[in-house]
């Protein structure tokens, strides 16, 4: 048996292929959960043979049915999970279906699945969000761990707000599970980064698969806010990542990480400094671009963040919007040529 095996959820995911990518890079062996086998076979495929020999996939096509990770969990005698599994879109029809049955099912069912069959596992780190930690509605004056963000099933049904009260349901879930009577023999942390911006995945093959946040970036260095802007919010804090990732495989390794949530933000960003550093770094893309006297429109009194709990124990070193910007982009110009 070997003692680093990750079981890693949402395998084809763009966060989740970045917390592979560090994984196979720090010599952990990882299993990826994929929704078909077409999709894991591209995923391994992105990567060199000597990577390739410590990935491998299986295939759990719904993540809402109940017992759906049972079979995952028991495919190989794993010491760590990481769940990402969950969506994150625009298209919303069916809030409870689109959002709050994978975001809260999915997440009970990983957890019910480990404690019942997997009992080597030692810790499960659940990727949750921002959402759950920014009231829109009513803002602190500065945001950290200590925050708890508030819904209604009134604005669960919203689909504009769907998403944010799926995250804060998933996430109050799984705590109330470790607390529950039939306790697990894992512990748990919970990671909240906001939009997440970087270079798109290694199995990706077009411009059209990027996920949604990337989008900004993607249309923004085509030209489609050449005549005016977009509105930025409602939120104003980004994180790379490649920092997202680092923290996910962090959270697996340091003790001191057990129980606890940590807000892994980068910094602010708008849609118009966005646009301002792929003109600083891309000339030739200035045509398509808005023009520099185009209004940013971050709030005068844009609330706080403090990420110092990531940085102290989890030793975070985060990225600026320059460098995240930069690289997302050099990476999206491979991906269209």
């Amino acid at each position: 048996m070997d003692s680093r095996h990750v079981l890693l959820t949402g395998g084809s995911g763009f966060i989740a292929s970045h917390i592979l990518d560090t994984l196979l890079a720090r010599q952990y062996y990882v299993t990826a959960t994929v929704r078909s086998e077409e999709k894991g076979l591209r995923i391994r495929s992105a990567y060199p043979e000597d990577l390739r020999s410590r990935l491998s996939f299986v295939v759990v096509k719904d993540i809402v049915q109940e017992g759906a990770f049972d079979e995952a969990v028991r495919c190989h005698p794993f010491k760590y999970v990481i769940h990402t599994a969950c969506p994150f879109h625009f298209n919303v029809t069916d809030p409870m279906n689109d959002f709050i049955n994978p975001a809260v099912q999915g997440t009970t069912g990983i957890l019910k699945s480990v404690r019942e069959y997997a009992p080597l596992v030692e810790r499960v780190v659940l990727l949750s969000s921002s959402a759950t930690i920014i009231n829109p509605f009513n803002h602190s004056e500065v945001y950290d761990e200590s925050v708890y963000g508030e819904t209604s099933w009134e604005e669960a049904m919203n689909p504009r707000l769907a998403y944010r009260s799926s995250k804060i349901y998933a996430e109050k879930a799984a705590f109330e599970f470790m607390l529950a009577e039939k306790k697990p023999a894992f512990d748990l942390v919970v990671l909240n980064p906001p939009l997440v911006f970087g270079p798109a995945p290694r199995h990706l093959t077009t411009l059209d698969s990027l996920n949604t946040s990337n989008q900004r970036i993607r249309d923004t260095f085509l030209g489609h806010f050449r005549d005016g802007l977009p509105p930025t919010g409602p939120v104003y804090i980004f994180c790379d990542v490649r920092d997202v990732a680092e923290a996910h495989v962090r959270a697996l390794e340091v003790p001191e990480a057990s129980g606890q949530r940590f807000f892994i933000v980068g910094g602010y960003f708008t849609t118009k400094r966005i646009a301002d550093v792929i003109r600083a770094s891309h000339s030739e893309m200035a045509g398509r671009l808005p023009p520099e006297s185009a209004p940013d429109d971050m709030p005068s009194d844009a609330y706080g963040w403090d990420n110092s709990k990531s940085r102290q124990v989890l030793g975070i070193e985060y990225r600026d919007l320059k460098t995240c910007v930069d690289d997302a982009v050099d990476s999206f110009v491979k991906l269209a040529k």
